[in-house]
C-alpha cells in the first residue's frame, strides 16, 4: 500500500538503566536520531518522572519521534512517525538501540493514509500543491 506516512513502534529490551532514567541524555539521543533519519527538527519536550522514568517527543517536519522510558525495566516505547520519501524511520531506531545500548529490540511499521483513499481527496482539490508534490499526485 502507498501511505503518506510511515509510523515505526519500536520495543527496546535490556537497555542501560543509567540512560534510560537521564533526561537531557535521552533528549540528546532523540534529536540525533531524528538527523540520522534525515529529519528537520522543529522543537521538543522532554520531562522527568519519579522515581525514574523519562517521556519525551521531538517534533519534525515531517511528523514526531517519542520515548518513554523504565529504567527499573531497561526497557523503552518508541515511535518515529514521518511523512514524506526523504526521512527513514528505520535509520532513527537503528541509532537508539545503539543509543540506548538495547541487547534486545523489536520494531513493526503501520503504514498511515492510504493513498488509494487520499488520492480522492486530492482530486476534489483540497491538497495544496507542495503536498500533491510531496506526496506524487
Amino acid at each position: 500500500m502507498k501511505a503518506l506516512g510511515r509510523h515505526v513502534l519500536g520495543e527496546f529490551y535490556h537497555c542501560n538503566p543509567e540512560v534510560l532514567n537521564d533526561l537531557a541524555k535521552i533528549e540528546n539521543i532523540m534529536k540525533e536520531a531524528a538527523l540520522e533519519s534525515g529529519a528537520t527538527i522543529l522543537g521538543s519536550f522532554f520531562h522527568p518522572f519519579q522515581p525514574h522514568g523519562v517521556s519525551g517527543v521531538v517534533v519534525i517536519a515531517e511528523s514526531h519521534l517519542s520515548i518513554h522510558t523504565w529504567p527499573e525495566y531497561g526497557y523503552a516505547a518508541v515511535d518515529v512517525f514521518t511523512c514524506g520519501k526523504v526521512v527513514d524511520p528505520w535509520k532513527a531506531l537503528r541509532y537508539l538501540k545503539e543509543s540506548l545500548q538495547a541487547e534486545n529490540f523489536s520494531a513493526m511499521e503501520v503504514r498511515r493514509g492510504n493513498l488509494e483513499e487520499v488520492a480522492a481527496v486530492s482530486e476534489s482539490g483540497t491538497l495544496s500543491q507542495a503536498d500533491k508534490a510531496c506526496y506524487g499526485f
